[in-house]
């Protein structure tokens, strides 16, 4: 299999960049993650992916949005509400943290760029801020998935905590969603 690097190493929007050691790690299957500062109770990760599919076939995968339940274990309803150039999702969570059980539900807009990227921001909804962005570009024979999330939840919680808590959890729930996209 050959390597193809990216010129500038960089995926527009997600502001991740990575060396030949991480593109070879995801080649391999690993889910490359760079966190950043946000908010002083809110957290800011990305973390890209290989895929061994089409772009196309990636596409119509992730903009399914009602099976995002599939791919992300915490969430429990996902619906698109509106149709059009920009879209209206409704999605529902429930997380535990120790020995609490969290729920929260957001309202998003959605704009994409068809097989290229999807941006979702927050309407109303569980946080106090929330933003999304996922691209997708060509790579070697497959796509690469790039996800970038900031979010600050609604209930005081030192950033560190929700910056670790975002960083384990992002690359788990990418390797579920490449679990299911690749069945």
């Amino acid at each position: 299999m050959s390597v193809t690097h990216i010129s500038d190493s960089v995926m527009t929007g997600s502001s991740m960049t990575w060396n030949q050691e991480q593109q070879q790690l995801m080649l391999q299957g690993e889910i490359v993650v760079q966190a950043r500062s946000h908010t002083a109770c809110g957290g800011a990760v990305s973390a890209c992916m290989y895929l061994p599919l089409g772009r196309s076939q990636v596409w119509q995968q992730i903009t399914d949005y009602p099976r995002w339940v599939q791919y992300f274990p915490d969430i429990t309803k996902s619906e698109v509400l509106q149709r059009g150039e920009v879209k209206r999702l409704y999605q529902s969570a429930q997380k535990v943290f120790l020995f609490l059980t969290a729920q929260v539900e957001i309202y998003l807009n959605v704009v994409e760029v068809l097989g290229q990227q999807i941006q979702f921001r927050m309407e109303k909804g569980s946080f106090v801020d929330f933003a999304a962005h996922i691209q997708l570009k060509d790579y070697d024979h497959g796509t690469l998935l790039a996800y970038s999330v900031q979010a600050t939840p609604n209930i005081p919680i030192p950033a560190i905590f929700i910056q670790q808590a975002m960083t384990f959890e992002l690359p788990a729930n990418m390797r579920k969603m490449r679990q299911v996209i690749c069945q």
